[in-house]
């Protein structure tokens, strides 16, 4: 399980997260919601290590994980897909699949069958340029080489984005298959609130770098949660 308690985090003097607390629970999918510019991203790149907390601590698998850089954290069973993807163009599918080698032990290092099950259009394109995918046949890449580091926790960061709507099915359907097997946690930022709701356990809605309400799908309907969302 990932916790984080209390961070407070700062670019500059600018303070973009104020004593946010958080937690992901091995098999249940936590949205966190809200609306541009309230943080969210600023939080999930502090869990991952990409930015230094100023206070507070995140904790993983009962261990504060301190300053540990990113690349360390990925060897732990974190692993991230950012928003806007940031696969290689220039690299082919199967190449991109396999930068997911890096954190983990060399006998697991294949891609594994499931990768291609939840994403079968991976498998047709291994020979193609990454660059040359649609953006929504990018972010199952993207997802399909987080999920080659054999993640126990998956960080999404928007991955609806720009997506066209038979894509964003498919990746609700992989992120639903991936809580059923129980083994790993899931992050979910989103701002497509009927694609959060189908899939959450738990929300939490952040605005101006806080955590303005959080609790269950059941604690929390679905007028609560956009009550929080509106301007």
């Amino acid at each position: 399980m990932l916790e984080a308690k209390n961070v407070d985090l700062y670019y500059g003097a600018a303070q973009a997260l104020r004593g946010v607390s958080i937690k992901a629970e091995t098999g249940k999918v936590t949205c966190l919601m809200g609306r541009n510019g309230v943080g969210k991203t600023s939080l999930l790149r502090a869990i991952v290590g990409q930015k230094p907390i100023a206070g507070g601590e995140i904790i993983w698998e009962g261990k504060p994980l301190g300053r540990s850089p990113s690349y360390d954290r990925a060897k732990s069973g974190i692993a991230y897909v950012p928003q806007g993807r940031e696969i290689f163009p220039l690299l082919t599918v199967k190449e991109n699949l396999e930068t997911g080698y890096a954190p983990i032990a060399r006998k697991d290092r294949y891609i594994p069958d499931y990768v291609f099950d939840l994403f079968p259009v991976l498998k047709d394109m291994l020979g193609r340029r990454g660059g040359d995918l649609s953006g929504g046949q990018q972010q199952q890449l993207a997802i399909g080489r987080a999920l080659v580091t054999r993640p126990r926790l998956l960080v999404l960061d928007e991955p609806t984005e720009g997506i066209q709507p038979s894509i964003i099915k498919d990746i609700g359907r992989a992120i639903k298959w991936l809580r059923e097997q129980g083994t790993m946690a899931i992050l979910l930022v989103e701002q497509y609130f009927d694609f959060a709701h189908e899939l959450a356990d738990t929300f939490a809605v952040m605005d101006r770098g806080e955590i303005v309400a959080s609790g269950t799908q059941a604690e929390m309907g679905s007028e609560s949660v956009r009550a929080h969302l509106t301007v």
